[in-house]
């Protein structure tokens, strides 16, 4: 008896809403991770430009430990203890200018840019820690969700 002309259906129900379900799973799965891929946000040091002591901050390194800090509020110079391979970049927003180390690269800027920055990154508490990686030339992403130190 052939499989086309008697007995079972060719295309039953259940195997009609397993289909259905197994793409309805695969379309929440991507909607989901696209959603939280978009959490994260990007910085480009071009078009936000940042100041060390002595010269305008250019990024060399793919990665980099982000620290929002106030150096009115905090002790600044425990910030060490949060290097775990990647350098730190430490935006002081009090605007002081420290003379960077090795392993810490103090930054800030003017106000109008900083304010940009904490609204882009969703900033509500100092001091603040995430990681970003680089994309492209100066363009770079955020890894990781906002810790509060």
């Amino acid at each position: 008896m052939s499989r086309f002309t008697g007995g079972r259906k060719f295309l039953s129900l259940p195997t009609l809403f397993a289909s259905f379900f197994g793409a309805a799973m695969i379309a929440s799965a991507f909607a989901y991770f696209n959603y939280k891929f978009s959490k994260y946000n990007f910085i480009d040091f071009e078009s936000n430009v940042f100041y060390t002591k002595n010269d305008i901050f250019t990024p060399t390194e793919n990665e980099y430990v982000v620290i929002i800090f106030s150096s009115n509020m905090q002790d600044f110079k425990t910030l060490e203890k949060y290097y775990n391979g990647r350098k730190i970049l430490a935006i002081d927003l009090y605007q002081r200018r420290f003379k960077s180390s090795e392993k810490i690269i103090y930054v800030s800027s003017g106000m109008n840019t900083l304010l940009k920055f904490i609204q882009r990154f969703n900033i509500y508490e100092l001091p603040s820690v995430f990681l970003i990686d680089k994309v492209k030339d100066s363009n770079y992403k955020q890894d990781n969700a906002v810790k509060i130190l």
